[in-house]
């Protein structure tokens, strides 16, 4: 980013502060769980290149920021855009061709919601990046993975995004999922990333996709998991209320528990009292937990990327210091 810096701005104007020369202080803060499968590093790594490049005040474009970002964490290169993003496997040896891509803005399909269901916010057992450097080493169907099934995906998941076909959507979401976690298993030794709870999720969101597409409805949910437990639940904001009331059916939250920052229910609405399972549903696919086996669930809708945001919500001190200490 210094050199960026220098290159793009202080070498073009000499008037320009040198800041390419200063130290920087920096602070960070994740307000969900770190390095639990929840794309944690991504977020950060994608904020704090974001935010260098706003005080560095550099011009260039947010791919060529997402080649920084990814050597932090690969999946923040994704991050430094809004809407919906692509990342390029690229084809130089040496990765600067390796870059995100935006496929479409937020505002092509803002009806595009998410509810993210905690299964633990404790830190994996096996990293991301170990565990992928394990696979990479002793998985056969990983290299069948690379070289056959993801770049079909790839296209056939951006020809949906863009025809907003949530149908294709939801049936790749879930079957590139499924891989990931059959890859994952296939590496020596095996990696395993879900649990019970990961499992009866599933079970859930198929079973809801079976009673709307025999209804005639087709889709409307695709389950997806990082290299973790927690569930990401993907829906038109149509149906994105039913599917929380399904999941407390079966995952009862603690009281107050839940942020309805979107307004599904209302202020102040008792989240278990809106549990509802869809006329038809055959309940026996999974059993019902206790409280705290889903910790929280977290709604949010396709984002508009990193943003500067005002001074008084500066992490830091005018000292340098962070807040937090001061």
């Amino acid at each position: 980013m210094k050199r960026l810096r220098k290159e793009t701005v202080e070498e073009k104007d000499p008037n320009a502060p040198k800041l390419s020369t200063y130290k920087v202080h920096i602070a960070s803060y994740n307000n969900f769980p770190t390095a639990a499968g929840l794309a944690s590093s991504a977020s950060g790594f994608a904020a704090l290149v974001a935010s260098l490049a706003q005080l560095y005040a550099l011009t260039v474009s947010p791919s060529t920021l997402s080649v920084i970002a990814r050597q932090g964490s690969g999946s923040a290169c994704r991050s430094l855009f809004g809407g919906f993003v692509a990342w390029q496997m690229g084809s130089d040896p040496a990765g600067t061709d390796s870059l995100a891509v935006e496929i479409a803005p937020q505002s092509h399909w803002p009806q595009m919601h998410a509810l993210i269901c905690v299964v633990s916010d404790d830190k994996k057992g096996t990293s991301s990046t170990s565990g992928m450097q394990r696979t990479v080493e002793t998985s056969a169907l990983l290299q069948h993975r690379i070289k056959h099934v993801v770049p079909e995906r790839m296209a056939g998941i951006s020809k949906a995004i863009l025809e907003k076909d949530f149908d294709t959507f939801a049936k790749i979401t879930m079957a590139d999922s499924n891989q990931f976690h059959a890859v994952a298993l296939d590496t020596e030794p095996p990696i395993f990333y879900m649990n019970d709870v990961s499992r009866a999720i599933i079970a859930l969101i198929v079973e809801y996709n079976r009673l709307s597409i025999a209804a005639g409805q087709g889709y409307k949910a695709a389950y997806t998991y990082d290299a973790g437990p927690n569930a990401v639940i993907y829906a038109l904001e149509a149906n994105i209320k039913e599917i929380v009331q399904l999941i407390v059916s079966y995952f009862p939250q603690r009281p107050h528990e839940f942020k309805d920052v979107l307004g599904l229910f209302g202020n102040g609405a008792d989240l278990n009292a809106q549990a509802k399972v869809p006329e038809g549903f055959n309940e026996a696919v999974a059993k019902r937990f206790e409280v705290g086996a889903v910790k929280g669930l977290i709604h949010t809708r396709v984002g508009d990327g990193p943003r500067k945001l005002a001074d008084e919500e500066s992490l830091l001190a005018e000292n340098g210091l962070p807040k937090t200490l001061v």
